[in-house]
């Protein structure tokens, strides 16, 4: 029952009792009332009044009784409403108990039941573990077999091995008796004959003793005086030989010694000029689409904060279609990181753990290809005899660039220019061969040592084992030490060559064509100029001028100007030719 319920049970009790209460003193007063005999009333104001109150106090108690009854059939009513709602609610409380004690036989039907399958489950799982034991059981006895019938094969084949070398190896005892007695025979006979020779040597030396006397006593000249007039007679004739020939080879080289260097540059730069390709310090990676991005970065970035710490290479992802974008200034960390990412991308996985394995991959394949191209760069220079670790440096070489050239073609292109200027001036080509190809040999060390590359690459080279003067022209090559030997000068004279050339780095490519352009502006904007050729790599302009607009005079006074403003305004190697041409053609139609 509720605490509602009780209230309303408590306010009608009280009320009854009220009810009740005011009824007993009603009827009381009643009695009083009735038992009281009329008495002769003298007409007294008083007691008229008095009279009057009294009836008026019983009309108030009949209607206090009625109001009383009134309440007492509500508060009747309301009892019976009371129990009719408790017996409601008892009848609920039935019903719920009903409910619960079904709910609860439910579950517990439905406990057994559940029990009941995990018994079976049980039961099913334990065969299915036991038939699965016999099962692996099974296949460790016949992977046994197998194993004892392999070891029982492979014994009788090492017996059967044992037996044939055994068989071998007394054949070769037979053959070594039978070499033994021929050695034996062979000894034998070398003394007989060396017996015979020492007699013959004896006899000989015996005639030619008697021969020299018999020289000595006809041309009255002892052996020692005649060779001494013979020495000093060739030896004058041989000094006024060379005097000569040192004559004219003094004058012929003063007289064709810069024509005759011009063509040795000139004929070197020729036989070897290769493209160059420019690179940076930049890769691009292709990606087959921008999903794998979002793959790379991985959760919370993890595979990228994975990658740039195993690798060492930034790794750039911006918003380029289909493409990332890997920094490091050393290149060859940033060729082992963009193989390492090529194959992640190709794989598919791309987790911490693949990536270590990925970039020892990686980094193996880069220092096989690093190898190889050591290697083939040797093979084509011609140097054999070089310490490994020298050619470790070298191979490090093929991903580092200098202004855009690569540094080991470069190398090459070095040694072949020297070479063969060493070959025309008739010194040791492969001593300046192997100076010019290990002058730049610092470079594969500049990220990691500080110092100028040459002074690196002599202090390697010298701990290496090099020769003083190949370490001598590989730190002279820049000037940091002066050059004292001729493979010193060869050397750098040959790094210019090859670095110099146009087309061989970018900024000299830059500068190349700005020299170019402004020389055609210088020209190109005299009055009377037609058109404007920058010929033989900016050696020589020819200016087309308009023949009506300059005469012959004015053409030698334009030539002067452009060369005089070239002069002033332009730094270049060598000289720059000016060639105007005014060219005045007459034309008739023969009918």
């Amino acid at each position: 029952m509720s605490g509602m319920l009780w209230v309303l049970l408590v306010a009608i009790i009280l009320l009854a009792a009220v009810v009740v209460v005011g009824l007993v003193y009603g009827a009381r007063a009643l009695r009083r009332l009735g038992t009281t005999p009329p008495a002769p009333v003298p007409a007294d104001p008083a007691f008229v009044a008095e009279k009057d109150r009294r009836e008026k106090s019983l009309a108030a108690l009949r209607d206090a009784e009625d109001e009383a009854s009134s309440s007492v059939d509500l508060a009747k009513s309301a009892a019976a409403a009371a129990r009719a709602e408790a017996a409601a609610a008892k009848a609920e409380a039935n019903a719920a108990r009903a409910e619960a004690r079904r709910v609860l036989e439910a579950a517990r039907t439905e406990a057994d039941n559940i029990l009941e399958r995990a018994h079976r489950q049980a039961e099913t799982d334990a065969e299915q573990v036991r038939a699965a034991a016999r099962r692996s059981g099974e296949r460790e006895v016949a992977l046994l077999a197998s194993t004892t019938r392999e070891q029982a094969a492979e014994v009788e084949r090492r017996a059967q091995r044992m037996d044939e070398r055994e068989r071998l190896h007394t054949e070769e005892v037979d053959r070594l008796a039978e070499r033994d007695r021929r050695l034996a025979a062979a000894t034998a006979d070398l003394a007989a004959r060396e017996a015979a020779l020492t007699v013959r040597e004896t006899a000989v030396a015996e005639a030619e003793e008697r021969q020299r006397r018999e020289l000595e006593r006809i041309a009255g000249l002892t052996a020692d005086s005649a060779r001494t007039e013979l020495v000093e007679a060739v030896e004058g004739q041989a000094k006024r030989e060379a005097a000569i020939l040192v004559r004219d080879i003094e004058a012929d080289a003063r007289t064709t010694a810069e024509q005759r260097a011009r063509h040795i540059v000139v004929d070197a730069i020729q036989r070897v000029a290769s493209e160059q390709t420019a690179e940076s310090v930049v890769s691009v990676l292709h990606l087959p689409g921008d999903e794998m991005k979002g793959r790379i970065i991985g959760r919370e970035g993890r595979n990228i904060r994975a990658f740039e710490s195993v690798t060492g290479v930034n790794l750039i992802i911006d918003d380029t279609p289909e493409a990332v974008l890997l920094s490091c200034f050393d290149p060859v960390r940033r060729e082992i990181g963009r193989l390492t990412l090529e194959k992640l991308v190709l794989d598919g996985r791309i987790h911490p753990h693949r990536i270590e394995e990925v970039f020892d991959t990686a980094r193996q394949e880069v220092e096989r290809l690093c190898q190889r191209a050591a290697e083939e760069a040797l093979v084509d220079v011609g140097i054999t005899e070089i310490h490994p670790e020298l050619v470790s440096q070298l191979g490090r070489l093929r991903y580092r660039t200098s202004y855009g050239q690569n540094v080991l073609k470069h190398l090459v292109e070095t040694a072949h220019i020297a070479g063969i200027m060493a070959a025309e001036l008739r010194l040791d080509v492969p001593t300046i061969k192997r100076c010019a190809f290990l002058h730049d040999i610092g470079k594969a060390l500049t990220h990691e040592v500080e110092g100028s590359h040459a002074i690196i690459g002599a202090d390697l080279a010298r701990k290496y084992g090099e020769a003083e003067e190949v370490v001598h022209a590989i730190e002279a090559h820049h000037n940091e030490v002066p050059p004292q030997t001729i493979e010193a000068v060869l050397t750098q004279a040959s790094d210019a060559c090859s670095g110099g050339r146009p087309g061989a780095r970018r900024e000299s490519l830059e500068a190349y064509v700005k020299r170019l352009e402004r020389i055609e502006e210088i020209a190109g904007g005299k009055s009377g100029v037609e058109k404007v050729f920058a010929m033989q790599a900016g050696r020589e302009i020819r200016v087309m001028v308009k023949p009506e607009d300059v005469d012959d005079i004015g053409a030698a006074v334009l030539a002067r100007d452009v060369a005089k403003q070239v002069e002033e305004e332009l730094t270049y190697p060598g000289q720059i030719r000016v060639t105007v041409v005014r060219e005045s053609r007459v034309t008739e139609i023969a009918r």
